[in-house]
């Protein structure tokens, strides 16, 4: 597939990020505005939770969502916490919501507890509002532990798997979407990819999409199933794009 090709995919497909502490609503107000692009729009904003009924209000009629994060970005075991953070978001109008997995406790061996925490984000989330459960790749490191956990997430009807919130070390890496598309493929092909953390350039996006394609299929790619996160990528998409290569 060829470089322009490419970035206008995963324009598409792209939830175009910004969740840092000190957001304004200007940055949020600008981040709605560069989500629209002369080829095509992103799949969503990505934003905190206080700013969901701004986007929502910027980016009516456009069809793009509006998602936020909740249990982030510590990835904590409070369930209180989680149903609080995922009621209030609802209520806000979140379109997607983007989870934390208690990632520690799942390395601790403390599975109950994982499974509680998404029985819970499930549940509240209904058949509406898309879960994508983050499940910290780089924290988890070893694609075994990565391929069990998105297959815990996907056996309790998690919408997506995500790689990471970017605010660890290591963030999204082939090797660990390699280990979730093979589980998704293995089980529910149904089940959503998100790739996110550290990526910034075409070349680096365009890994996850050639991948998702030689494992899942051409015809699976799609906002529905694939999306990429990022704050900086769509800057060098529109720039491949105008230049043609």
């Amino acid at each position: 597939m060829d470089d322009v090709s490419a970035a206008k995919i995963i324009i598409k497909c792209l939830d175009l990020t910004s969740l840092n502490p000190d957001d304004t609503e200007d940055e949020i107000i600008d981040l709605c505005r560069r989500a629209q692009t002369p080829y095509g729009n992103a799949a969503a904003v990505c934003i905190c939770p206080k700013f969901v009924p701004l986007a929502k209000n910027l980016l009516t009629d456009t069809g793009i969502k509006t998602a936020t994060v909740v249990n982030f970005p510590d990835g904590g075991d409070d369930l209180a916490r989680l149903e609080i953070e995922i009621t209030n978001a609802l209520k806000y109008g979140a379109d997607e919501i983007d989870a934390v997995l208690p990632y520690s406790e799942f390395l601790k061996g403390n599975i109950t507890l994982c499974e509680e925490f998404l029985h819970t984000a499930v549940k509240l989330c209904g058949k509406k509002t898309p879960l994508k459960i983050i499940l910290e790749t780089g924290e988890l490191k070893s694609a075994s532990l990565i391929a069990a956990a998105a297959k815990l997430c996907i056996s309790h009807g998690a919408n997506f798997i995500k790689t990471s919130t970017g605010k660890t070390g290591i963030s999204a890496t082939p090797e660990a979407a390699n280990a979730i598309l093979e589980t998704i493929a293995s089980g529910r092909r149904n089940t959503g990819f998100k790739a996110s953390g550290g990526i910034k350039t075409l070349e680096e996006a365009k890994k996850y999409l050639v991948l998702a394609n030689s494992i899942m299929g051409y015809k699976w790619i799609c906002p529905k199933n694939f999306r990429i996160g990022a704050s900086s990528l769509l800057d060098n998409l529109l720039e491949v794009i105008e230049r043609g290569y």
